[in-house]
């Protein structure tokens, strides 16, 4: 009796393990084992090289925890049985190794396991290559029912973690306190900078600063002044006909006070559709040593202009310099009411209230127009789910501001 009591135990004990490695090893860090790995830690190495072949990892635990339940049920039946008899010693033991395993070689184990999967892995790392290699012949017959399985029931093969995956895993570390919250932006906006094109970042033709090709050297030198602008498009006849780009330097060192005309020291601008991905953008534009691309329309009519600078501040957010005069697009008054600019980019405004929608505009102007089915005035309103969209400011035709708080607190 003393011997079928240890039995029991022993067969509770290497439930519990089993459990408890099969919870460690599904929710294990694989990036922190393999730095560890790389820095030498031995136990760590044998971890990463387990998770490798996961199927015989699974196989291994799932037989070894099997073969120590039926154990573990045999033996108690038995035990209950020779003390209570037959009828009621089965089920006494049914009942009481049901709920010993459950809670000691379950749900324990496993809950345990859970907080340290690292840790927990690497300890039992050892012992678990050891019944690995044991258990060989009946991981090989497993492997090949496996893949009469997956023909049967044409099971693909796993298409690898997906960009919306990788932005969840950014948003749960910058959550869990891994990363911070600026590094945490800095990563989304790697992930989702692909996606973009000219269109979502573009400057709008009606905001595009330039200068005539027969302007005058004072008339020039005004606009450099008041923008503060290091390059600027120079036009024949109207902005639709850009013909190239004049840079500050060009002009001062070159032209300003020679009473000489532009036409010499204008370089040549660099021409795009709005479809195109600024990650390519980004690439052309450093292989050909422009700083500006004019976005065109399909009737080569000028639609806007992305700058370097536009590019890069997707990924790192707003850059200002001295002669910038900070203006944030997107105001956060409270959690319930935010003010913004008609020029903000209406992607990252849904984003902000926490939406993922498509929408053809670029703008809030345009998004405000096109929930509006009109031109907007001073005083027009929407609702957006539970927000209300409330026209603050007009400039012409256009929305200079709006007013988005929720419905209750409007």
């Amino acid at each position: 009796m003393n011997v079928t009591l240890i039995i029991i135990l022993l067969c509770i004990i290497m439930s519990a393990y089993f459990s408890a490695t099969e919870t460690a090893f599904s929710s294990l860090n694989r990036i922190r084992i393999k730095n560890m790995a790389d820095k030498g830690n031995k136990r760590a190495a044998l971890v990463l090289k387990l998770s490798e072949d996961y199927d015989r990892l699974l196989s291994t635990i799932l037989i070894g925890n099997n073969i120590v339940n039926i154990a573990c049920a045999s033996l108690s039946t038995l035990l209950f049985v020779r003390l209570l008899g037959e009828d009621a010693g089965a089920s006494v033991s049914t009942a009481v190794t049901t709920v010993i395993v459950l809670v000691f070689g379950e749900v324990s184990p496993k809950s345990i396991a859970k907080e340290s999967p690292e840790k927990f892995s690497m300890f039992s790392a050892p012992i678990l290559n050891f019944m690995a290699v044991l258990l060989t012949p009946l991981n090989f017959l497993f492997k090949q029912w496996k893949k009469v399985l997956s023909r049967f029931f044409h099971s693909s093969a796993s298409q690898g973690i997906t960009e919306e995956e990788l932005i969840t895993i950014v948003e749960e570390a910058r959550q869990d306190g891994g990363i911070d919250e600026q590094e945490g932006d800095l990563l989304r906006n790697a992930l989702e900078f692909n996606e973009l094109k000219a269109a979502d970042i573009l400057t709008p033709r009606i905001d595009v600063v330039g200068v005539n090709v027969c302007a005058g050297a004072e008339e020039i030198a005004s606009v450099f002044t008041e923008t503060g602008y290091s390059r600027l498009p120079v036009y024949q006849d109207s902005i639709d006909n850009i013909v190239g780009i004049l840079y500050h330097k060009d002009f001062y060192n070159k032209i300003y006070g020679t009473g000489r005309g532009i036409k010499d020291v204008i370089r040549p601008a660099l021409f795009i559709t709005r479809h195109k991905k600024i990650s390519q953008l980004l690439q052309e534009l450093q292989a050909s040593n422009h700083h500006i691309a004019v976005v065109i329309d399909e009737f080569g009519g000028t639609v806007g202009i992305v700058t370097l600078e536009d590019i890069l501040e997707e990924l790192v957010g707003e850059i200002w310099d001295e002669h910038d005069e900070i203006i944030r697009s997107v105001e956060k008054l409270s959690d319930d009411e935010f003010l913004v600019l008609g020029n903000a980019n209406v992607d990252k405004l849904l984003e902000l209230l926490g939406y993922d929608e498509e929408t053809e505009a670029v703008t809030v102007n345009g998004w405000i127009m096109n929930e509006l089915q009109k031109l907007p005035e001073k005083g027009d309103s929407f609702r957006f789910h539970e927000w209300q969209v409330s026209v603050m400011e007009m400039e012409e035709r256009r929305v200079k501001s709006a007013r988005i708080c929720r419905c209750e607190q409007c």
